[in-house]
């Protein structure tokens, strides 16, 4: 493992989205993490443009992104409240062939594994009704709504892959956040299933995956580990126009040990803001669910001063602090701060990474990173979090803390 990351810097999107290109001349995958507001959907769309642009104008990319889902609207019969349905663009591309593929049988063989509705495709009026049990033309949620638009790419991407004509055009898929509104087990599904299509079209069709789901990345990382490809984490530092890739191709990604790093790093350098207790109390929440404790104040159980960190910790991460507007925080603050973060590690024995270039970084790049994710060992993802003073199956088997 380098200790050491690479950092590729770009001006526009139209360059960032060449390099996405040019390694997917050498290799089938490409896997992006970012969070939402980085640039995601647009890095999608100039993908896509780029490929018309080399093609004359004949594009060769089958995208899923937040426009893939605006091709679908609702009519809710306003008027009589009873024949609800949701309304197919039929002049996209995205739907080219579409009567002919009776896609019907495959959409179902997905959508059974993550709801319990069932559909009917009108391809005259270009209209899907939704029923379930003995209520018919029903609305269903934004979240069925989106799996069941998933389950649909889906069934494309199969056609794609068998050589379908109405899609031979397609030498790409893009694929962006394809599981907001899903809870974690859909989310685990979603990605299971769609790497096994993925595997399953290698040879036809090469595949960029973005999303800012930090458990959606890793399952598609961890399945990917065995088959060559590429992962960056992108950002978008001080909120400016730089687009920064960094290569996580040598770590696989987890953010909670990432943000424990940057607390870690400003910690001891004494340049500490205001929203680090927002982290560190965001770490202790997660660190709580993890092992099952009834509250974050349980991680600190044990320490002469659990309930005045406690209370610190309510009063200092309610703030309304900016991340892009860093207020340094006081004397007094910091040492509490230090206090609290050094009995947290005294309690959990974590292997944080690297998380910048070795170069000064400004109180605003601070802020920026502070929040960024990044990439660790496997084995150290495994055993980060197990308490210090236990093995990970006692941390398993007895989920109190630790006397």
């Amino acid at each position: 493992m380098s200790s050491i990351p690479t950092i590729h810097r770009y001006r526009t999107m139209q360059t960032l989205g060449s390099r996405v290109r040019r390694d997917l001349a050498n290799s089938d995958f490409v896997f992006v993490y970012a969070y939402n507001r980085v640039g995601k959907t647009r890095l999608s769309m100039e993908f896509k443009e780029a490929g018309k642009r080399q093609n004359k104008g004949t594009p060769d990319t089958l995208y899923f992104n937040a426009y893939t889902e605006d091709l679908f609207t609702w009519d809710n019969d306003f008027e009589d409240d009873s024949d609800r349905k949701l309304r197919i663009n039929s002049e996209s591309k995205f739907f080219a062939g579409l009567r002919d593929l009776a896609l019907e049988e495959s959409i179902q063989a997905y959508l059974g594994r993550y709801a319990d509705f069932d559909f009917d495709i009108d391809y005259t009026a270009w209209t899907v009704s939704f029923r379930k049990g003995d209520n018919s033309n029903i609305k269903i949620s934004r979240g069925e709504e989106n799996i069941f638009i998933w389950c649909l790419f889906m069934a494309i991407c199969e056609r794609v892959i068998d050589g379908q004509e109405s899609y031979s055009w397609v030498k790409y898929f893009y694929i962006d956040d394809p599981i907001s509104s899903l809870d974690d087990n859909n989310a685990i599904a979603v990605a299971s299933d769609l790497a096994k299509l993925l595997k399953k079209g290698r040879g036809r069709c090469k595949a960029v995956i973005s999303s800012h789901h930090a458990l959606f990345f890793n399952v598609i990382a961890n399945e990917f580990k065995k088959i060559p490809h590429k992962k960056y984490f992108l950002d978008r530092p001080r909120n400016g126009d730089e687009l920064t890739l960094r290569a996580t191709d040598d770590t696989p990604f987890f953010h909670h040990v990432a943000m424990l790093s940057e607390l870690q790093s400003a910690a001891e350098s004494g340049i500490l803001y205001t929203y680090h207790f927002n982290m560190l109390r965001s770490v202790l929440e997660k660190t709580a669910v993890f092992f099952g404790y009834h509250s974050f104040a349980d991680c600190l159980d044990g320490e002469k001063d659990q309930a005045f960190y406690s209370r610190a910790l309510n009063v200092l991460s309610h703030g309304a602090y900016s991340l892009y507007e860093p207020r340094e925080m006081g004397d007094d603050n910091k040492s509490l701060f230090q206090d609290i973060l050094t009995a947290f590690f005294t309690r959990y024995s974590f292997a944080l990474p690297d998380l910048l270039e070795k170069t000064a970084a400004t109180p605003a790049q601070a802020a920026i990173v502070a929040v960024a994710p990044a990439a660790i060992p496997a084995q150290a993802a495994t055993v980060a979090v197990a308490p210090a003073a236990a093995s990970a199956q006692a941390a398993s088997a007895s989920p109190g803390p630790a006397q």
